[in-house]
């Protein structure tokens, strides 16, 4: 088995999960599109450049450091042949994989600021339905 092989499995749960939190995000926006979710993608385009950035050239220097010392080796029958210095390709799928992978878990775990916002909003609607059972001004501010 070659390492893009074993790239691909990774790879593979990284898009499945990716495409679960673009569904997610794409509900979310439908569902509120009143509201102004979306915003202006420029400041996201410039984070998520800058972040790839560094982070591929950290992958770059700490790789082929790591591989240089011998403190990492490669089969060289298992290895596409595409090198950045010393480094094989293959190595930044792992970071690659990173940059996709993260923001993915935390758009489908939610934000602690879209949890206050759902909160809030029970506490509006428990305030509006009147004096019923549950719904006194206690509740309310615990709620909050």
């Amino acid at each position: 088995m070659t390492y893009w092989a074993i790239n691909a499995v990774f790879l593979g749960l990284v898009a499945v999960t990716a495409g679960a939190a673009l569904l997610l995000r794409w509900a979310r926006t439908r569902s509120t599109r009143a509201s102004s979710t979306r915003g202006d993608l420029a400041p996201v385009a410039r984070a998520v450049g800058l972040s790839t950035a560094v982070l591929l050239v950290m992958t770059a220097v700490f790789d082929n450091v790591m591989i240089g010392v011998g403190l990492v080796g490669y089969d060289e029958s298992r290895i596409s042949g595409a090198f950045v210095g010393i480094a094989p390709l293959e190595d930044f799928a792992y970071a690659v994989a990173a940059l996709v992978l993260l923001p993915s878990v935390w758009t489908l775990l939610g934000s602690r600021r879209e949890t206050e916002a759902a909160k809030a909003a029970r506490a509006s609607r428990r305030a509006g339905s009147g004096s019923g059972p549950g719904t006194s001004a206690a509740d309310v501010e615990e709620a909050r």
